[in-house]
């Protein structure tokens, strides 16, 4: 059984897309996704699967909550060795300065080109930081979000790819499910 992390993309944002967490676990074991743990509101799912296909499983989820709730979000799913890779690959883990609440790993449904890449690395964006390490980017608000340069919808468009986002201390907490899941 492998461990899979899902990040649905919009929900219970601003009082549209609401899903309750409950009946979102529901959906997910009426999949047949074993032991489907919830974190805060945002969407996010921990779950134990056999399933070896992420793309059909992502579709499957999909097509569930479009089924069950009338509208269709992005689902990025990440196994739980990619979360590790996602946590051991943070560029700014060696900082003393990063306040973890201000900085976001944007999770993307696909690797973005080197084209794209470059192009959004080049944004004057200081004090905001920005970092991409193959399908995540890593975005560092010191003033915080009330008015950022690097948002996460003007990183989506150039990198031609949507993502969800989610603050440290969430991968954190995510990381922990993950393990307890495991066993470890």
């Amino acid at each position: 059984m492998t461990v899979v992390i899902s990040m649905l993309r919009g929900i219970n944002v601003g009082g549209h897309k609401m899903i309750k967490m409950e009946a979102l676990r529901g959906l997910y074991q009426s999949l047949e996704l074993e032991d489907p743990r919830t974190y805060i509101q945002s969407g996010n799912v921990v779950f134990r699967t056999g399933e070896k296909d992420l793309v059909r499983l992502r579709s499957r989820i999909e097509d569930a909550v479009e089924r069950s709730f009338g509208f269709r979000p992005d689902v990025l799913l990440r196994t739980s060795v990619e979360m590790r890779n996602v946590i051991a690959g943070n560029p700014f883990a060696k900082r003393r300065d990063i306040d973890p609440s201000k900085l976001l790993v944007m999770f993307l449904a696909s690797e973005p080109s080197r084209e794209a890449r470059e192009k959004v690395l080049s944004i004057r964006a200081d004090p905001e930081e920005l970092q991409i390490l193959g399908r995540e980017a890593y975005v560092y608000f010191p003033n915080g979000m009330a008015r950022p340069k690097l948002a996460p919808a003007l990183i989506e468009k150039m990198l031609r790819t949507s993502g969800t986002c989610r603050n440290w201390n969430s991968v954190l907490k995510l990381a922990e499910i993950v393990q307890t899941l495991e066993g470890r």
